[in-house]
């Protein structure tokens, strides 16, 4: 029987509070099934656990009978560390821990080997991953079938001898159980995504919506599905474009986003009242839309939470120079020094990210040239908004260099028409005597 690994890791991408940083754990999980699976063993996620009603007895399951757990504590993820801790009970060996680099280790894990890993951006880049990769290989040949003791309370609580299911032997093959019949977390978010990327909003909403209401009954509950849900919700304009917005906003009410430190959700608060702004020209929509997006920008310090955000001051802007000069004033300045810190910020992401070869597979090139295009043409929003026109100019022929989709292109000149429009006559005017 060929031996199993079960990875206890976060699904989808994640924000890590301490550095404000979104870090895409599926991308970590791609790293680390890679390795097992070149090890020889299999390799499952919860996600991927098929199962009926609640998943914690299929995930106990795995986390007593595996042959191996991996343990991803990126984030500082409390569910990974929960379950990595009935590991440690029930196991005392054949449990490895990994990290992304900039995690600090809490006191309790200051004398545990922690692997460490490195995301560059919002993922691993290539030499990264084949590093990472390569050490996780020699970690599991090493400590498979070895039953060196690494649980820390067996380590130092003497004596303990590992609990036996009554019944049956203890091991694998006692804990492994069938799996039921159904589609998992993971197959089930991928067909969601899969939709959206060819612009069916409707479908995902359907595969989306599904899936929500799944988790609740079994008590579950998943943000990024219901981000999702959201996402897809309002681009879908069904059954109307206002409909669809308000059904957004109402599933992320339940992410609690006047408090929330999550910036995905900030940034969909940001984006649906942006649309309610446009359709209805409420100034409620415009404020808490810039709410959103300063709230997103200011934690995450991300170019798109920052490029919106000064679009939105400088409407703003507009807005209130006649009744309130001053502020408008403010809002204006504020935009401009925001661009001035998106252009570095634009820089740093462009610097970052992995270089296109060919030996670079297809999907990762489209996906490494849509990130290009999105920065660069940041880039050039921000030259327009700071009155570089020739920089502008040129950050526009860069980007379409990266052969952009129809929409991506139209989705610009939209927005950059929208900004020079507002740029034509700034409130600092009224400074001039």
């Amino acid at each position: 029987m060929k031996k199993t690994c079960f990875v206890i890791q976060g699904f989808h991408e994640k924000q890590d509070y301490p550095t404000g940083r979104t870090l895409n754990l599926d991308a970590s999980y791609d790293v680390i099934r890679e390795a097992v699976t070149e090890a020889g063993l299999e390799c499952v996620r919860a996600d991927e656990i098929r199962h009926s009603g609640t998943i914690d007895k299929p995930m106990f399951e795995q986390i007593l009978g595996a042959d191996l757990v991996i343990a991803d504590l990126s984030t500082y993820n409390v569910n990974a560390a929960y379950e990595l801790g009935v590991r440690h009970a029930l196991r005392p060996f054949t449990t490895i821990i990994v990290a992304e680099s900039k995690l600090s280790n809490p006191f309790d894990f200051s004398h545990i080997v922690i692997q460490r890993y490195e995301h560059l951006g919002p993922d691993l880049g290539r030499r990264e991953a084949q590093r990472f990769k390569d050490e996780l290989k020699q970690s599991i040949a090493a400590i498979v079938g070895r039953n060196q003791t690494d649980s820390p309370v067996y380590t130092f609580v003497t004596g303990l001898q590992p609990p036996v299911r009554q019944g049956s032997a203890p091991g694998p093959a006692a804990a492994m159980a069938p799996a039921p019949a159904g589609p998992s977390l993971k197959e089930r978010m991928d067909r969601a995504r899969a939709a959206m990327a060819k612009d069916d909003f409707v479908g995902a909403r359907a595969e989306l919506l599904s899936l929500r209401n799944d988790l609740e009954k079994a008590g579950a509950r998943d943000d990024a599905v219901t981000q999702q849900l959201a996402l897809a919700t309002y681009k879908s304009r069904k059954p109307t474009a206002e409909a669809a917005l308000e059904e957004a906003k109402g599933y992320l009410l339940t992410l609690e986003p006047m408090t929330s430190h999550d910036t995905e959700t900030l940034g969909l608060w940001g984006a649906v009242h942006k649309r309610f702004w446009d359709l209805r020209k409420d100034a409620a929509a415009l404020d808490e839309a810039i709410r959103g997006y300063e709230r997103g920008y200011q934690l995450r310090q991300d170019y798109y939470n920052g490029i919106n955000y000064a679009f939105l001051l400088n409407v703003r802007s507009q807005l209130t120079r006649e009744a309130s000069p001053a502020e408008s004033i403010a809002d204006w300045v504020l935009a401009e020094r925001v661009r001035r810190r998106v252009v570095e910020q634009c820089t740093e992401a462009l610097a970052k990210l992995p270089a296109i070869t060919d030996a670079t597979p297809a999907d990762e090139a489209a996906k490494t040239r849509d990130q290009q295009y999105w920065i660069l043409s940041t880039l050039r929003e921000a030259a327009v908004g700071l009155g570089d026109a020739a920089a502008a100019d040129d950050w526009r022929a860069q980007s379409n260099q990266t052969a952009p989709k129809p929409w991506m292109v139209e989705t610009t000149a939209s927005q950059i028409a929208r900004l020079e429009a507002l740029l034509a006559d700034p409130p600092t005017r009224l400074l001039r005597p």
